[in-house]
Order: structure tokens, then sequence, then C-alpha cells
């Protein structure tokens, strides 16, 4: 008992746990206290009554009913509303955490679980030293004795040969994963699993403390926006790997789907990449002079305004590009066999139109398309020389399935450019349509099929890489070990030239183009509806799928959006398009705010790209565009 005299009577005893990093036998502390007391000096007589002497200047109370830290020491305890029976920790700020990166290795960080996991990734980047991650803020640096550059490597990671070796360990991953420990990994199987995966994305506006993290937990980091900022090889190595890592694993796991022919082209490519890796060993860093940097950014920043080199630029720009040619047209029907019938083709602006024959192209089409806001989803087969390709064009009560066939590959390569522009509200005349055609057909000529000389199996084998640790355990079934072997270095014959950088930024731009990128999957339930329904986030679009066939039923684009909000209490999102079209749904599979991030994150960039004016935080538009979650 004390004196009321000595306290006043509106004093109290206040029970703070010790954290055990403090040293000596003391595990709590009983303090009186009273209300208008400020955290500050609740801290103050806690230290002074633990009699340790140490720097404190990283420690801070938890409060751990509410799940909340009492960060804010101007505060008094009757602000914060803490009271006799409040459970508090003095603890430290900063704790250990083990974090798997994209390429599956693991590592120990010492990062604050009291900041905002927004803030938290941010520091984890610098301390990563990622230089594709700060690459369009990054300063030219210049050696003081002969004024010529220095190595971006060396002036990001030091010249140290722990520094070297940091580096090397995050730009450079040679694949060590075995087929029985693939075999043992989680694989989706369908729509509802892969929504599943998207439940543990943890809330960038609270700290990790207040979410569960507890310290020496294991976390994973992934890219969780698929708009990509431009990768540059010079200074994204360590970007670009972990790109690559995380493409490759979603191949692997199958968290993405491709067919069997394009799953043997990443898994040429990993093979080679893989086989470059381990014949440059550890002499993969670099600190000879590089060319000019302010030559470079100009040259780049060229190439960016114009879209291309100089050839590729419309001579006229008055003129309005268009494409006609005969194509093969079959729309889906049930109970339907699938017979194409071949008509004459105009593609203009973002329309296809197509007429009987080419005579009567100057009158009335048949039908008039527009694909603006439709999806675009590649029907090829190299081997089958059968290219096509399937539009799924939204309409008032859902979407409209119209499949094209294409005679040879440079025609398919003219007409899906097309028409994937046209999805996105472009036309020919924009300065990406003639880049977007040399990679379809690159990524075709990838998928032709070369017989595979028979050294290079044996050089498989003595380089001891199974096949089946390049190809999901799916097909690793289907097939015999040298079937694969021959099938992947047949793959090979067509990338073997290329650099290592080069073939992981082709893997990159292959898992791009697939019809599925980008797409993150929640159950939700839609207003007014009785059953549950998936919903698709991609970059620049929102996809309500079909639960039991997986089929897409409505799509609306980004472009299209003019309001979006949250409504809290009963954790609803309701967003209006334009031509008056509102939706509202509630998230099953993870927390509202999960969804809100995804959609605000994409909405956010949306609205920047039509207001070059709008200012925004260089860091805080790097982790929407390219940072990890």
């Amino acid at each position: 008992m004390t004196s009321s005299n000595e306290y006043g009577s509106s004093s109290w005893e206040l029970i703070v746990a010790i954290d055990h990093q403090c040293g000596g036998d003391q595990k709590e502390s009983t303090l009186q206290v009273s209300g208008d007391l400020h955290i500050g000096g609740v801290m103050l007589k806690l230290v002074e009554q633990i009699r340790v002497s140490q720097d404190w200047s990283d420690y801070a109370l938890w409060w751990e009913q509410k799940q909340c830290w009492l960060l804010k020491t101007h505060w008094t305890l009757d602000k914060y509303g803490v009271q006799a029976d409040a459970k508090l920790l003095f603890t430290i700020q900063h704790k250990m955490l083990r974090l798997r990166l994209p390429s599956m290795k693991t590592v120990r960080l010492n990062v604050s679980f009291s900041s905002v996991v927004f803030k938290v990734v941010g520091d984890i980047c610098r301390t990563l030293a990622s230089p594709g991650f700060y690459s369009k803020t990054m300063t030219p640096t210049y050696d003081p004795v002969s004024g010529t550059p220095v190595s971006s490597a060396v002036a990001w990671f030091g010249d140290s040969p722990l520094a070297k070796q940091s580096w090397n360990n995050l730009a450079f991953s040679p694949s060590n994963c075995t087929p029985e420990s693939l075999a043992k990994m989680y694989q989706p199987r369908t729509l509802v699993d892969k929504a599943k995966l998207n439940s543990g994305w943890l809330d960038s506006s609270r700290s990790l403390m207040e979410q569960g993290i507890q310290e020496d937990d294991q976390l994973l980091l992934r890219f969780k926006y698929y708009s990509f900022f431009d990768l540059n090889a010079k200074y994204d190595a360590v970007r670009i790997n972990q790109l690559y890592e995380q493409a490759r694993w979603a191949i692997l796991l199958e968290e993405i789907d491709c067919t069997e022919e394009e799953t043997f082209i990443f898994a040429a490519l990993q093979y080679h990449i893989s086989k470059l890796t381990l014949s440059s060993g550890s002499q993969v860093f670099t600190t000879e002079a590089e060319t000019d940097e302010v030559e470079a950014a100009l040259s780049n920043l060229e190439v960016t305004l114009e879209g291309g080199k100089a050839e590729n630029i419309l001579e006229d720009i008055t003129d309005i590009p268009k494409l006609a040619d005969n194509l093969k047209l079959f729309r889906s029907k049930k109970l339907a066999l699938k017979t194409f019938k071949q008509y004459w083709f105009v593609f203009k602006d973002t329309s296809v139109s197509y007429f009987k024959n080419k005579d009567a192209e100057h009158g009335e089409p048949i039908e008039k398309l527009n694909l603006r806001g439709c999806e675009i989803v590649p029907d090829v087969s190299v081997s089958g020389r059968k290219y096509g390709i399937k539009l799924l064009i939204p309409v008032a009560d859902g979407m409209n399935e119209v499949h094209l066939r294409c005679d040879n590959e440079n025609q398919y390569a003219r007409w899906m450019a097309a028409c994937v522009l046209a999805s996105k509200g472009k036309t020919m005349a924009d300065s990406s349509y003639q880049p977007e055609v040399h990679n379809i057909l690159s990524f075709l000529k990838m998928k032709s099929r070369t017989a595979a000389p028979s050294q290079d199996v044996s050089d498989m084998e003595s380089m001891d890489m199974k096949p089946e640790c390049f190809i999901s355990p799916r097909y690793a079934k289907k097939y015999k070990s040298k079937q694969l072997a021959t099938r992947i270095l047949e793959a090979h014959q067509n990338i073997a030239h290329m650099s290592l950088v080069e073939a992981k930024l082709r893997f990159v731009q292959a898992w791009q183009s697939l019809p599925e990128f980008g797409l993150s999957y929640y159950i939700v339930r839609f207003k007014g509806s009785k059953k549950d329904d998936l919903l698709g986030v991609s970059y620049n679009r929102l996809i309500r799928i079909d639960t039991a066939t997986g089929d897409p039923i409505t799509t609306w684009r980004f472009s299209n959006m003019k309001q979006w909000n949250v409504n809290w209490e009963i954790r609803q999102v309701a967003i209006e398009f334009d031509q008056n079209v509102s939706i509202a749904f509630a998230c099953l599979s993870a927390d509202c705010k999960v969804v809100h991030e995804y959609i605000g994150g994409y909405i956010f960039l949306s609205t920047r790209s039509k207001d070059q004016n709008e200012t925004l935080d260089e860091d805080l538009f790097h982790k929407l565009t390219g940072g990890w979650e």
C-alpha cells in the first residue's frame, strides 16, 4: 500500500512485462502512474526501475490486448485508453525475420516490427541493395581520380569480397531443386486453390507485429504488382533474376497455366540459364568501366519515347493503319462442331469487320466486333501449324466467344498484336505495335522444334542436370527422362545463342505473354448474387469468373472506371464504370483490405498515366510498379 498524499488519489498501478533481451532476472515491473502521464514518461520510469545500463533507443511499449504499439510518446495513457488491466510489453522494435526470396533462398534480416509493412519492404529492398528497384532515381557515380563512370555494381555494393558475394547470390541463382523436392511442394489444382494463395498477403498499412508475425517467423518476399518498370540489363541484374525466379516457380508449380509446347520452351530457357550460370561460376561480378552513363540514359530515353528504331515510325502520322486479310471464323455454340468458315476481315482502329469476300468490303459488313476491353487468348500449336486467336468480347449478358484462324505465323503475329492493342484501347498507330509483332514472332520461333544433337544430351548428363527439374511434376510423370531431355534440347536449339541476361528477360517476357499472367484470384460474393464467384484482378482489368467452369463471365477495364470505394463496416467493395455500370462485392477468401490494395494500386497507376503533371512520391511509385511485398 502507498500513501495517497504521496501519489495522489488518481494514481494506479501499471504492470509492464520486460522483454528477455533487456537482460537481468526481472521479468516484469510495477509502476505507479496516473492517466495524464505520457508514454515517454512511462518508459523513463521503467528504465530507471530496471537499472540496466544499455541503449534503450530502440525499445517501445506493445499493448497485447489491443495488438498495437504505443509509439506516440507525447500521448498520455488516458488518450491511448490504457488502464490498470492493460498488459504492456517493453520490447525492442527491430527483430530478426527469415525471408524466403523469389529464388527460394532464405535470408535472415533485422527489420522493424513496429513500422508499417510498406516501409519495412522499402527498408528490406535497400538492405538487399536491389539496384533495379531504384534504377530510375540513381545518380551516376564517377571515380574521383580518373573521372570515368564507376561500375553500377561497385557503386551499390562496394568493392569488398563480401559485398560481391551478396550481389552474386541475389543476381545469380543456379537451379538446385530436385524432382523429389519439387513434387513435395504445394501445387494449386483449381482456380479456387489459386485464390487461396492470395489470402496471405500482409496489410501494407499495419506493422508486422500487429498482424501476428513474431520474431524469426518466415515470410515470402514476392513481386505483388505485375506492372513492371522497363527492365535495364545494366542496372537490374538483381531484379531481373528475382523476377525470373518468381516466374520460374510459378511455371514449375503450375500457379499459371501454359500449354505443353510452352512448357518445354520454359524448360529450355531454364536449362540454358542454369548452364550459363554454372559455367560462369563466381566470376559473374565485374568491375570494368562501363559506357558513359549520360549517353546510355539518353539512348534509352530516345528508344522509349520513339517506341523502337526510327524505321518503325509511321511516315505519315495522319494515316490510319489497317489490316485486311482472308481469315477463318468460328463462333462458339453449344452442341456445335468446330467448323471454320473463311471471310474477308478488315481491322481498323479498335474494331474488326468481316465480309463475305474482298469485293464486298465497301458495303455493310456481316458483323463489326469492337475489341476494346475484350479478352485475347492465343490458340497456337507451331508443330501442328495452328495459329488461332480466341476473342472473348464483353456484352450486356456476359461474353461472346469468337475464334479466328490465321494461315501462317507472320499473319498471326500481325493480327494478334493488333488484337492485343485494341483490347487496351490502342490502335496500330501506337508505337508499341511493331515491338509487339516482333515479340510474338520471337516467341513462335522459340516454339519451332529442331532435332537435338546427340552430344547435347550427354552434355546435360555431364552437368548433372535432370530434365525433371525444369518441368512441372505433371509432365515429369507423362514422359520418360530421355524423352524429356530430347524435347528440352530440341527447344534449346532456338535459344542457344542467347546471353544469360537476355535469356532471363526472354523468360519473363514469355511469362508475361501467357493469358493468365498477372491475374490474382479471389473468391467473392457479388451483391444480389446467391452463389460465390471468382474475381480475377489484373494490372488493367477485373474479370468475373464462373467458379464451376473457370470461364470468364464479364470483364471490366480500369480505363473505364469512374470511381470506387470500400464500405469497411460490411467489408464491401463498390466500383462504378462508364455507361452507368456498377458492381459491388465482398471478398470471402481474403481480407477485404488485400483486394482493396490490389485494385487501389492498379487504379493509382492508371490515373497517373492520364495526367502526366500529377506529382507522385518516387519511392511510392517504385513500390507500386516494381516493388516487393
